[in-house]
């Protein structure tokens, strides 16, 4: 495979970097006997296709999928959007698609329900004439029913085995080149949540603090995610809401909770979130705020190359219990990396072990009538069994007197 470069590719994974994903990959491949990998790729912009991304080093941002053959050995087939019949043989000489060899393009849209059978047919083609025999998928989750199902109709004969746990084990933990793009887009939040402050005035919407936030990261290299918080008054709760439910316009003695939920250059996800006051903050935001805070670290302390997420979520929800405060019911505690949510997560279902070099995402809240308070911020799992807090911005309330 050769190495080429493009000005217009921003922030492209380096050819060593892919290579190693690769390797470990085929060896996984060779272990469990698989011929060939199919994984599919689509809205990565919301945070998802971060499988795809890191097999195959492309963003797919939008809902066209774009699906990916990875053999064993050689060199790769892509199915993509773009004209009826294309078929073009790129022979690892595009830089905007490193390892493929060969390029098949469908008009396929996904709220189109015919166009459905159009990519899983060019792959199921592409799969016989190769004559490819028991096939992996990865993160089958992410791939869309319609494909599923038509490719299994073309596959009959053929064995399919998911490794998508396989390939997780490996993903989770970051190299030296994830680790210090995931490091800038921590500086690069912790930029945002000091900046944002001169927006939060009153009159002011939630999503134009929140469209400022979008904008600054987007200047700094951010490539997808988006931003989430609300405004509230005094005594009510200042909830996690979308884009559609920020509406509300700010008034004097406000309370803001505004979270970054962006990628860095490079599409590394990490997050974290703060509490304005257009005032004084209230003694219970205080006291929450500084509880959650407390459960953030005693989280962290648990974050133990070797431990189990399991045994950390019984610890964790042991620990709330005792201060009153309810057990976990939903995500407290989980890995990001290309997906904004991705193993391992610290609850009972998921049964990963902690590595060192993973980038863990620590957010544990509580929530009344008349508070909603959390403290999120991302940590890094060392080998010496340190955990390093990767923003810098103080945990506190920020008071805008």
């Amino acid at each position: 495979m050769t190495q080429s470069s493009d000005t217009r590719l921003r922030t492209p994974v380096p050819r060593s970097e892919l290579e190693r994903r690769w390797e470990l990959v085929q060896a996984e491949m060779r272990d469990a006997g698989v011929d060939a990998l199919v994984v599919q790729g689509a809205n990565n912009m919301a945070g998802t296709g971060g499988h795809y991304r890191w097999l195959t080093g492309i963003s797919v941002a939008s809902s066209y999928p774009q699906t990916m053959i990875i053999p064993r050995e050689g060199l790769f087939t892509l199915v993509t959007h773009g004209d009826f019949g294309g078929d073009t043989m790129l022979d690892d000489r595009d830089p905007a698609f490193p390892g493929v060899g060969r390029r098949f393009t469908a008009p396929s849209f996904p709220g189109c329900h015919y166009c459905g059978p159009y990519d899983a047919k060019l792959i199921g083609d592409e799969i016989k004439r190769q004559g490819y025999k028991k096939l992996g998928v990865v993160a089958p989750n992410t791939m869309s029913a319609s494909f599923n199902t038509v490719l299994g109709q073309e596959l009959q004969g053929s064995s399919l085995i998911d490794l998508t746990p396989r390939i997780d084990v490996h993903k989770a933990v970051k190299s030296q080149f994830e680790i210090d793009l995931i490091r800038r887009a921590a500086a690069m939040q912790d930029f945002i949540l000091d900046d944002i402050k001169s927006e939060i005035v009153p009159g002011v919407a939630d999503f134009e603090v929140m469209a400022k936030g979008l904008y600054l990261g987007q200047l700094a290299g951010s490539e997808t995610g988006y931003f989430l918080g609300s405004s509230a008054p005094p005594g009510q709760p200042t909830s996690i809401r979308r884009i559609a439910e920020q509406g509300r316009r700010m008034n004097e003695g406000d309370v803001l909770y505004f979270q970054c939920e962006n990628t860095g250059p490079g599409g590394y996800f990490v997050h974290a979130g703060r509490y304005y006051v257009l005032g004084k903050a209230s003694q219970e935001l205080h006291d929450l705020f500084g509880a959650m805070v407390e459960a953030q670290d005693f989280t962290a302390s648990l974050l133990q190359p070797g431990a189990s997420g399991q045994e950390i979520f019984n610890e964790y929800n042991a620990y709330m219990e005792s201060r009153g405060f309810g057990v976990e019911r939903r995500i407290h505690c989980h890995g990001q990396g290309y997906d904004n949510v991705e193993p391992p997560l610290i609850r009972q279902d998921d049964a990963m072990v902690l590595s060192a070099g993973m980038n863990i995402g620590i957010h544990p809240a509580f929530s009344s009538p008349t508070a909603f308070v959390t403290s999120c911020d991302n940590y890094l799992i060392a080998a010496d069994g340190s955990v390093e807090r990767l923003h810098k911005t103080p945990r506190e309330i920020i008071e805008l007197t």
